[in-house]
């Protein structure tokens, strides 16, 4: 059993897209086994809110893993690789770990668990390539919008159990390749965090909202660009 856990959160599964799983022999890179995690992102009382002992599980049947049937007739020392989520490519994750596999001994449960650290950010106003005519923002300038969400699609919302005030969500702005301004970006409701761009110019523009939780450490960036034109 593989499995793919957001830092700071839950199981990598279905919600979401999926954790893209490869088992491979370290010996002469052929692949053992490959799959996606299917599942749900678990128990959010016993990941989340609850003291682990040691030895304390924390999946459960229907938590997203990917059972790999490897056909092995002696030890063999593998890599395992995971790439998630497999369906959000600005905020994919490569992680990987080795192991011996020895034939005929399962490693079920909780399984091996490799952590995914992060945000998934994606920015939903301005749009990207959007062509904007300065004269109907040089007064009420452009709204900057972004969707985020943990890497298990969690939500982030104020005083939520994923706290965004413990988030800095910043927009840094370039225009015509050259620093511009940021802006600081607030959370008025469920994953959307927004504020307003003032604009006075005409020209190729460049967002890049980041966020940012010194708690925890995770960090998400996306990136679009769009042309303000007289």
């Amino acid at each position: 059993m593989v499995r793919a856990k957001a830092k700071d959160a839950k199981f990598i599964g279905s919600s979401i897209g999926g954790a893209h799983i490869i088992v491979r022999n370290t010996l002469n890179g052929h692949i053992l086994a490959e799959g996606e995690t299917t599942g749900s992102t678990g128990n959010t009382d016993l990941i989340m809110r609850s003291p682990h002992e040691r030895y304390t599980q924390l999946s459960d049947n229907d938590t997203a893993g990917f059972l790999a049937v490897v056909d092995i007739d002696e030890p063999t020392f593998v890599q395992i690789e995971v790439i998630s989520p497999i369906n959000k490519r600005n905020a994919q994750i490569h992680a990987s770990t080795q192991i011996w596999l020895i034939p005929g001994k399962d490693i079920l449960g909780d399984g091996i668990v490799l952590e995914i650290p992060g945000f998934i950010i994606d920015i939903l106003e301005p749009n990207t390539h959007q062509y904007i005519p300065l004269e109907t923002v040089i007064t009420s300038g452009i709204n900057i919008k972004a969707n985020i969400v943990m890497m298990c699609g969690c939500p982030i919302q104020k005083d939520g159990l994923w706290d965004s005030n413990l988030m800095e969500v910043r927009a840094v702005v370039q225009k015509d390749g050259e620093a511009y301004t940021d802006v600081l970006l607030d959370n008025p409701g469920q994953n959307i965090f927004e504020g307003n761009l003032a604009v006075k110019e005409s020209g190729y523009y460049q967002i890049m909202v980041y966020a940012y939780n010194s708690k925890t450490g995770n960090t998400g960036v996306d990136k679009i660009n769009y042309v303000v034109r007289d």
